[in-house]
């Protein structure tokens, strides 16, 4: 089976909107704990206030982050910047259960309605750009749906380190969502925390180089449970995301040239049968021709095999990824880092099956 990501690249796991004046050091504590957790998180550190009109480096790292988290406060509402924020997330998140709002001191309803401070902030803003502007009346909307928003209230009463355990394992679980709801523990384990650590540093995605990484290990079902935690935390970044499963047997059942075929029919959508493995060769060469690309091949049992499927780095365009899964340590082709898989046991943990 194979698949094929969106050409919308995502750059960042979490963008996070906040107001400075009220919430940064919540907002820096959620930051080091996603942090701690391998989620790539995208927040503004600036201390002095911000101008007005929401840059375009902005609006960029809310298009490529996959969820947004708000963090509302009583004062969110004062600032036009906090405000762009809100609007263009709403404008790119088609879907609302990517938009994860926190109320920090403040009621959804008050929220949602524009009642205390935030209709006292609405109306020094209709002042300036007139009750009827459609800049205001967008900003308005978008309070109306994030107040109708499931999301986390932090009161005096609620542990902050409580309240950020838990939004931090929802993040957690979206963004691995192929794998389940993941227990607590599991998605807690040292070692499995420290693998994808290490996943993250070999694959070094603000490079722009074309890297070719090797997973390696004993247990089937845990090269694959690795395979598909890589491929579905940075999928997003590359304009094709190819996953051919099961090389060795479909190679020693069917033939390699089958494979090719497959590989090709998601690279370019046609499904032609390639006369051999040559012409296939050359063919795959042609289809990765400067785009930048995530290939995943799955249990491969030879050198040449993989030689084949993935060809060489200057086939590629920049920022690549090419990973390869075997049982067999020495089937592996040179690449630029070779890790150990995770266990059949931390697999399971992950509900993986």
């Amino acid at each position: 089976m194979a698949s094929t990501s969106s050409p919308q690249l995502k750059k960042y796991h979490v963008f996070l909107s906040f107001r400075g004046e009220d919430t940064r050091e919540l907002t820096q504590y959620i930051f080091a704990e996603l942090k701690k957790r391998t989620i790539n998180a995208f927040m503004d550190d600036f201390v002095l206030e911000r101008g007005t009109n929401l840059s375009e480096g902005f609006k960029l790292a809310i298009e490529q982050s996959r969820l947004s988290i708000v963090i509302i406060s009583k004062n969110y509402a004062s600032s036009r910047w906090c405000l762009d924020e809100l609007a263009h997330i709403f404008r790119c998140k088609k879907e609302s259960d990517n938009i994860m709002p926190i109320f920090y001191g403040v009621e959804p309803g008050d929220v949602r309605h524009q009642r205390g401070s935030f209709a006292e902030h609405f109306i020094q803003h209709e002042k300036k750009l007139g009750k009827g502007s459609k800049e205001v009346l967008e900003w308005r909307d978008a309070m109306k749906k994030l107040g109708n928003l499931a999301g986390w209230k932090l009161s005096t009463d609620r542990s902050k380190t409580e309240l950020i355990e838990e939004i931090v394992d929802a993040v957690w679980r979206k963004i691995h969502s192929a794998f389940g709801r993941a227990t607590r523990a599991a998605q807690k384990s040292d070692k499995i925390v420290k693998k994808i650590n290490n996943i993250d540093s070999l694959l070094k995605l603000d490079s722009n180089d074309t890297r070719f990484i090797g997973i390696w290990g004993r247990d089937e079902i845990g090269i694959k449970a690795t395979a598909d935690l890589v491929h579905n935390r940075i999928r997003d970044n590359f304009e094709l995301s190819i996953f051919v499963r099961d090389i060795r047997r479909k190679t020693h059942d069917i033939s390699l040239v089958y494979v090719q075929t497959q590989l090709l029919k998601e690279l370019n959508g046609r499904s032609e049968k390639v006369p051999s493995v040559d012409v296939g060769n050359s063919e795959i060469e042609k289809s990765v021709r400067n785009k930048k690309v995530l290939l995943i091949l799955d249990d491969v049992d030879s050198t040449y095999n993989t030689t084949i499927l993935c060809g060489k780095k200057d086939w590629y365009g920049c920022g690549s990824r090419i990973i390869f899964t075997s049982m067999d340590r020495d089937s592996q082709v040179k690449h630029d880092g070779l890790l150990e898989g995770l266990s059949a046991v931390e697999a399971r943990e992950l509900n993986y099956k």
